[in-house]
């Protein structure tokens, strides 16, 4: 597998042309390639960014949940959101690089990402290629922010490994790769977190993949937050129901 990462332009907030500043870099695709591209710059591109100024920000927190816990007592957040199906700080709002705005999570992740990948198409020409909007977040008992996948297109999410023999010749049978956020968090070492102006990477040779225009595997990756193997321990009554409707 090969990584080839691009530098775009700064986009400004509140919008932007990304789709004019993907074509003035130097991308080059072929077929077969899998496309990271940040969240960030597929909402300036989509306008979905508001001023700082005279806003409520855990307002806008709650707005953009789907689930939400206020714990006052916390030493150190004190909000935390499930929003798009992710476990998340802030509903995914983000302020580093908005330029006085705050940014959004797209409104609908997977239509970006599908409408992203037939642009490509027909931008580059090329017919298989999958797309993967790509986000950063921490995870339970670790430092540090890692990429996962916050949407995807053409592309099958999971690799089932379920009935397959081990090296012993044991059945397997629960285990699944999850092979999208794999991929996002390999482009998330291009990517960085701050300054480094490489929102959109390009992964190449990338193997046990399935390419597919609708993936039914969608839905087996994203898990409702009662049905997680760690709901005994995250989830309790204390987490209340944010105003974004349930799909978003």
């Amino acid at each position: 597998m090969h990584l080839h990462p691009y530098r775009l332009r700064v986009l400004t907030p509140p919008k932007d042309n990304l789709r004019a500043a993907i074509r003035a870099s130097k991308l080059a695709l072929h077929e077969g390639d899998i496309v990271a591209i940040s969240s960030k710059v597929i909402s300036i591109g989509e306008g979905s960014c508001a001023p700082i100024a005279g806003r409520d920000k855990k307002e806008l927190i709650i707005k953009e949940a789907q689930w939400y816990r206020y714990m006052p007592r916390a030493p150190h957040k004190k909000l935390f959101t499930i929003a798009r199906g992710v476990i998340t700080g802030s509903s995914g709002i983000d302020e580093s690089n908005g330029n006085g705005h705050y940014i959004f999570y797209p409104k609908n992740p997977f239509k970006s990402a599908r409408q992203l990948r037939l642009w490509l198409q027909k931008t580059y020409g090329v017919k298989q290629i999958a797309v993967i909007i790509t986000d950063s977040k921490s995870d339970l008992l670790r430092r540090g922010a890692v990429s996962f996948a916050l949407s995807w297109d053409g592309i099958d999410p999971l690799r089932d490994y379920r009935g397959k023999p081990d090296l012993f010749g044991r059945p397997i049978r629960i285990e699944m790769a999850n092979l999208i956020d794999a991929l996002a968090a390999s482009a998330g070492l291009h990517m960085g977190e701050v300054a480094e102006q490489t929102p959109l990477v390009v992964l190449r040779n990338v193997p046990n993949i399935v390419f597919k225009n609708r993936s039914p595997k969608r839905d087996w990756l994203m898990v409702r937050p009662d049905e997680d193997m760690f709901a005994p321990v995250l989830f309790r009554p204390r987490w209340k129901r944010g105003r974004a409707k349930k799909n978003s």
